[in-house]
């Protein structure tokens, strides 16, 4: 017999709770067990896994209801005792549960029979396949967004470091109850653009500062830090920020890559322009000098 669970316990609310708090307690949990954020933590997985179990129960009006009258602590769903199991489920939402998830909501196989054995193949409801923009800072920190879907608002766990074109599966979430796919789409951002492992951005760097060197604030996916600028930079050139790029596949990260552009006073002050001419007549006589 399948062991019983205590959805209510795994996402820490009473069973009075409304869908606000369930909703609520599902993303900081989420958000504070998901295997990407704790790559040395062999038990996150497993841990998410049940946090997500016990939301796909909570969130859904019916399936609570349900639950609530038959997921007994003796663990016996309403099947085991003759009453009959839960219908409209679609046979493919089961999959990836846990047996008390399949028993009570599969038809009662478990994960030991064919849990889609009494479902004629044409009945399975199909997959829905739909796009996410998200911006680029979103999918770089992860973490949760909510999405409405024929009015009802789903949440979406997003991994730290997501790229374009990463497919996500929502069990049950489709509007005819198949399974939604959500194929992200980063949106460009107008600091940062995404090459791979690395992130490019432009920085201004003052003309003297060029010519002198010095340090300037640059930004980075994590807030602005400073960049030295070696004497002598021209326009055009590219130096790296090491480790402040993208999220590796394989962990660490990509770089940044700073592209200097030189600017100029647009408007400058009477003392500017006087040292600007003299800094002119330097640069004059130097070349009257080479030439002779």
């Amino acid at each position: 017999m399948a062991a019983y669970k205590d959805y209510y316990k795994t996402l820490g609310v009473p069973r009075s709770a409304t869908q606000q708090e369930v909703r609520a307690a599902f993303r900081k949990l989420a958000a504070q067990h998901h295997p990407d954020r704790n790559p040395d933590d062999p038990t996150a997985e497993e841990r998410f896994k049940e946090i997500n179990e016990a939301y796909t129960v909570l969130s859904d009006t019916e399936k609570r209801k349900f639950y609530d009258q038959y997921g007994t602590g003796e663990g016996r769903p309403p099947f085991a005792s003759g009453t009959g199991g839960y219908t409209g489920i679609n046979p493919d939402d089961v999959a990836g549960f846990s047996d008390f998830f399949q028993t009570l909501f599969g038809g009662g196989f478990g994960t030991s029979g064919d849990p889609f054995g009494s479902f004629p193949r044409q009945q399975r409801k199909q997959a829905v396949t739909a796009t996410l923009e998200i911006d680029l800072l979103t999918a770089y920190r992860g973490g949760s967004t909510t999405i409405n879907v024929n009015g009802k608002h789903i949440d979406v766990s997003l991994p730290k470091g997501v790229r374009d074109g990463t497919k996500l599966r929502l069990r049950g979430q489709a509007p005819a109850g198949g399974d939604l796919i959500l194929v992200l789409k980063l949106d460009k951002h107008p600091t940062f653009q995404l090459e791979g492992d690395n992130v490019r951005v432009r920085v201004e760097v003052p003309d003297y500062k060029a010519v002198l060197g010095g340090s300037v604030r640059v930004p980075t996916l994590d807030g602005d830090v400073e960049m030295t600028v070696p004497k002598g930079t021209q326009s055009g050139k590219v130096l790296r920020l090491r480790g402040q790029g993208w999220p590796r596949r394989n962990g660490g990260r990509g770089d940044e890559l700073a592209e200097v552009y030189i600017s100029v006073p647009e408007d400058p002050s009477r003392k500017q322009l006087e040292l600007y001419r003299k800094l002119a007549g330097l640069a004059s006589s130097r070349s009257s000098k080479a030439a002779a």
